[in-house]
């Protein structure tokens, strides 16, 4: 479990460093042009999933998500106990990725956002956006476990574009980027709604690919 707990802290410390870090940097380099600045935060985060889930899925089951690890709560295959302190780990090592990826830009290392990213279109893409992240990987355990990797990294880096909220899709991301006064950000005030979306959003996909999956 110890190990476990690692993979899952350290997995989501690198994941929130490159959401971070590649945004300050594409934010630096793009000159104002925001698109630009959206493609250069988008390929980094969708790479580094395929790469985190290589790594750390023969270890933990590299969730680095709390939707994910509700997902697999529901299905019975993580206890309570055990889900309960990959959330915990999950959010620790987001929080601490957001510093690490601070401190490489010499930014101040706890800088709360004042991005707002609020109101019914965007609650709508973070649900859109965790029910297809929870339903690729269910749909891929199933048929090709082997393509997770490539499927979550590929769907975030759609995500990213198609919804309107960038596609968080991940409670532990949300709570940590609300500590990044920088272009992945989003102000605290507005967490709490992204997250309830984000588990509703999971639990949803859960229960509909039970359905789908049934045998019979």
């Amino acid at each position: 479990m110890a190990r476990r707990l690692f993979a899952e802290w350290l997995g989501t410390l690198f994941l929130l460093a490159v959401v971070v870090g590649s945004g300050i940097m594409a934010d630096r380099l793009s000159g104002g042009n925001a698109a630009i600045a959206l493609l250069g935060n988008t390929i980094p985060t969708g790479a580094i999933l395929a790469v985190l889930i290589l790594i750390f899925g023969p270890i933990s089951g590299a969730h680095f998500n709390p939707a994910v690890t509700l997902a697999f709560a529901i299905r019975r295959e993580i206890s309570l106990r055990d889900s309960m302190l990959y959330v915990g780990v999950q959010i620790a090592g987001g929080v601490a990725g957001v510093i690490i990826a601070h401190a490489m830009f010499d930014n101040p290392l706890i800088d709360p956002s004042t991005t707002a990213r609020t109101g019914t279109g965007q609650w709508i893409g973070e649900f859109v956006a965790t029910f297809g992240l929870v339903a690729t990987i269910l749909g891929c355990i199933k048929a090709r476990p082997d393509a997770v990797p490539y499927a979550v990294g590929l769907f975030i880096t759609a995500g990213y574009w198609f919804t309107s909220s960038t596609s968080f899709a991940n409670p532990a991301v949300t709570i940590a980027r609300g500590l990044t006064n920088t272009f992945a950000g989003i102000d605290p005030a507005h967490i709490a709604a992204f997250v309830a979306v984000q588990l509703i959003g999971a639990v949803a996909a859960t229960f509909v690919f039970k359905w789908l999956q049934a045998e019979g």
